[in-house]
């Protein structure tokens, strides 16, 4: 049963010593159900956020988030040209734990609304993923975070595309398009570095053509940068993914010159992951949804000749 915003608030001062609020209000998150979730407004004028987990992802899911959020230390959060919610309180509750966080200030991000542009949305989302990436690395071993290498990243794309071909729904076309990638090797030599992992649109908080702050960080690791990427090439406007791009590379120099033909890559194995996902669950809807993706994808390929993911 959901929890009101009332008895979030509550639950919020028990959390959080001191903490005096004028008004709480129900705080959506996109038509995300896993959290019960609350907007706070202090006497003072700030505000936070209280967050409940409804089910055990979203426990586990809230649970990493923290690991991460203490992670990013204000060193490490003053590389980064955008907001990081911090970590204010929690409390207990019927078995798991209501969390209170500072407030970071925005509206959500849209593949539909990315624009154009070296001063556009799209060219400071590129550049916001540059900054996570040009992070030290050391801070993420240090908080004993995963630490991927790039053959770590290889082996697992390889033992996703083999699960999606046992299930005998790959096209065939598609299925050689995946290993002509995994078997080139300069695709695959690249300097792993500090990724969010979970990146989509409304990660990104903005204003006025500006990302002002990054929500969910509980897969935060050191892996493959192209995984920030993949889900950028969703976008419907092709300029608009270009500016993201071109912004990225400007940040952070030539350091992965490939990284743009593995984050395609990665967009069509997270239909293969789509198409397991349903054959795990027995949904027929979701095997269907995704073998009707995989054959949109071999038509996009047979007309995209001159940009292959292999060398």
């Amino acid at each position: 049963m959901a929890r009101s915003h009332l008895t979030l608030a509550a639950l919020a001062t028990s959390a959080v010593e001191g903490l005096d609020l004028a008004v709480t209000t129900s705080f959506a998150s996109g038509g995300d159900n896993d959290f019960d979730s609350a907007l706070l407004t202090g006497r003072d004028g700030r505000h936070w956020i209280i967050r409940l987990p409804r089910n055990e992802r979203a426990e586990s899911e809230q649970s990493a988030d923290l690991v991460a959020l203490r992670a990013l230390s204000s060193g490490i959060r003053s590389r980064l040209p955008f907001a990081v919610s911090n970590f204010v309180g929690q409390v207990p509750v019927d078995g798991t734990r209501a969390v209170v966080y500072e407030f970071v200030y925005g509206s959500k991000a849209s593949l539909e609304h990315l624009d154009a542009g070296q001063d556009g949305l799209a060219a400071s989302i590129g550049r916001a993923i540059a900054a996570i990436h040009s992070l030290p690395t050391s801070f993420v071993a240090d908080a004993g975070l995963p630490v991927l290498s790039a053959i770590e990243a290889l082996r697992a794309s390889v033992s996703v595309m083999d699960r999606a071909a046992a299930t005998g729904l790959v096209p065939a076309q598609l299925l050689g398009r995946w290993e002509r990638a995994m078997e080139d090797s300069n695709l695959w030599q690249f300097p792993p570095a500090v990724i969010n992992n979970s990146l989509s649109a409304e990660s990104f908080l903005t204003a006025d053509y500006a990302v002002t702050g990054l929500l969910g960080w509980h897969e935060l690791r050191v892996g493959d940068p192209a995984r920030d990427l993949a889900w950028l090439l969703a976008a419907p406007d092709p300029d608009a993914v270009d500016s993201a791009l071109d912004a990225y590379h400007r940040a952070r120099g030539t350091l992965d010159r490939q990284v743009a033909q593995r984050a395609k890559l990665y967009a069509e194995l997270d239909v293969a992951r789509w198409l397991l996902h349903g054959t795990q669950t027995r949904s027929t809807e979701i095997v269907d949804d995704a073998v009707g993706m995989l054959s949109a994808i071999v038509d996009s390929v047979e007309n995209d000749v001159m940009n292959p993911l292999a060398g």
